[in-house]
């Protein structure tokens, strides 16, 4: 990875994401709890596209033709199955073993995903730009949030899209993402998460209007114990995803 652009990466979070690297498919490892969120992801991903671009989801590939960037795309777990979408995918990830990782399990499945060990900064710095722009779970694990969405923003092509999911800095979010998760429930390891650096829908709002975006939908997550699945909901308490489209 270039080091000129590691501006907005924080170093002991790629560390921590490092030393789990090899579980990412592992649906009862630590990224188990990603598994189980992933349908919601790729349903309001898929639906938020497929309406953007005036698509209709029945043929199966409403995402043909259309370029997207995974950022923070670790294992692959959104990549493969929005390839299978029909979108042409870039994957990248600052944690070299995610992206060994995440070319492995492409290449076993037969799909041609672009995975790089690269920063959103160093793309929009030799000017690539896409279609649809993703930063899943990202946002909260990185030094400089202005910053970070600021590139974010600038990755999209005109008339594109921008989706952004993250945790809301609330007590409830709190006892729930980590204290739940984390220590008693064991879903995530210890020290995932650091509530300091959770950011409030109205912080990612603003940052990402500043990037020349409007807002077009959000949804809160929320976890149903007697389903064992996780369901879009009103409450953005704790999750959430933001929808955004370049003016």
């Amino acid at each position: 990875m270039d080091t000129q652009f590691q501006g907005t990466v924080d170093k002991d979070e790629v560390a921590r994401f490092e030393r789990i690297a090899k579980t990412w498919w592992d649906a009862k490892g630590p990224m188990g709890v990603l598994h189980k969120f992933n349908p919601v992801r790729l349903q309001v991903i898929r639906d938020g596209a497929a309406d953007h671009f005036n698509r209709t989801i029945e043929n199966g590939r409403p995402l043909e033709g259309l370029t997207l960037l995974d950022i923070g795309c670790g294992g692959g777990l959104l990549c493969e199955p929005l390839t299978r979408l029909g979108a042409k995918v870039t994957g990248i990830d600052p944690a070299p073993t995610n992206i060994e990782v995440a070319k492995l399990h492409a290449a076993q499945s037969g799909l041609d995903i672009d995975y790089r060990q690269t920063t959103v900064e160093a793309l929009v710095a030799a000017g690539e730009r896409f279609d649809i722009v993703l930063a899943m779970e990202v946002v909260e694990h990185v030094a400089d949030v202005g910053a970070f969405v600021s590139a974010c923003t600038a990755a999209v092509k005109p008339g594109g899209q921008l989706h952004m999911a993250t945790l809301n800095r609330t007590l409830k979010a709190f006892a729930l993402a980590i204290v739940g998760a984390e220590f008693v429930l064991g879903w995530l390891p210890k020290g995932t998460h650091q509530w300091d650096k959770f950011v409030t829908p109205r912080e990612l709002s603003d940052a990402i209007a500043k990037g020349g975006m409007e807002i077009d939908d959000q949804s809160g997550v929320v976890f149903n114990p007697f389903s064992n699945q996780w369901k879009l909901s009103r409450d953005m308490d704790v999750n959430y995803m933001l929808r955004a489209k370049k003016r």
